[in-house]
């Protein structure tokens, strides 16, 4: 929001969602042909529910102009404000004159990075595509729910008659999947446990081995048998 950025994942400036993909195109704007640049985003639902109330409706990005030394600009950025008139034309206009005395500067990434005028955005929400479970579970759904639940066509039957063929198939890969996972847990847990088993017989061998630290006691030599007289 408004180009802000916080560590905190609770504040009102946080992150609200990742831009997934964007694509260059030429557009024509009162009768002049432009290039255009429009983003594909994954929205939280925090960014969904301030956009359906009619706030934030004005997108403004960040570009860095030449990104990591490759010579090529770079989308780093992309905000939502509700008031235009602070990334307008004017605003901008004055940053760029005065770097020094930027109000805007402490919001980039990086210094020499620029900002959009701020321009009024409309959100189209694509539908996300149903997996192939829940979408074999809605044709079953629709089969039987038919106005005359005795009168399913031949057509319907063998719909009904695929969609189950093809959920079980999805149970059985299901099934694999599960038998391979447990089979690598169970070598896990015997390397595992053998690998205890080893350093617990290396600790008992070595509690037997003298400690280096300790000094020996000397060798005892004992004393000489003869008696010696002066004669």
């Amino acid at each position: 929001i408004e180009h802000m950025r916080s560590l905190l994942p609770d504040s009102p400036f946080r992150a609200y969602g990742d831009v997934t993909a964007v694509k260059a195109e030429e557009v024509e704007i009162d009768g002049s042909k432009r290039l255009a640049l429009f983003a594909q985003i994954e929205p939280t639902a925090d960014l969904i529910t301030i956009n359906k109330s009619k706030q934030k409706l004005y997108t403004s990005i960040e570009v860095q102009e030449k990104f990591a030394n490759t010579g090529k600009a770079y989308l780093v950025g992309l905000a939502v404000t509700d008031s235009p008139a602070s990334l307008g034309t004017s605003m901008l206009s004055f940053a760029s004159q005065h770097p020094d005395a930027n109000p805007l500067a402490d919001r980039k990434q990086s210094p020499g990075n620029l900002f959009t005028v701020a321009e009024e955005t409309a959100l189209e929400f694509s539908e996300v595509s149903e997996g192939p479970v829940a979408s074999l579970l809605s044709r079953i759904r629709t089969a039987l729910k038919s106005e005359d639940a005795t009168a399913i066509t031949a057509e319907q039957f063998a719909d009904l008659g695929e969609g189950i063929e093809q959920i079980a198939e999805h149970v059985r890969g299901q099934e694999e999947r599960f038998d391979r996972l447990q089979a690598e847990h169970i070598e896990q847990a015997t390397k595992h446990a053998q690998l205890a088993d080893d350093l617990a017989q290396l600790r008992a061998s070595l509690s037997q081995q003298p400690d280096p630290a300790q000094p020996a006691r000397p060798v005892v030599t004992g004393g000489g048998a003869a008696v010696l007289t002066d004669c």
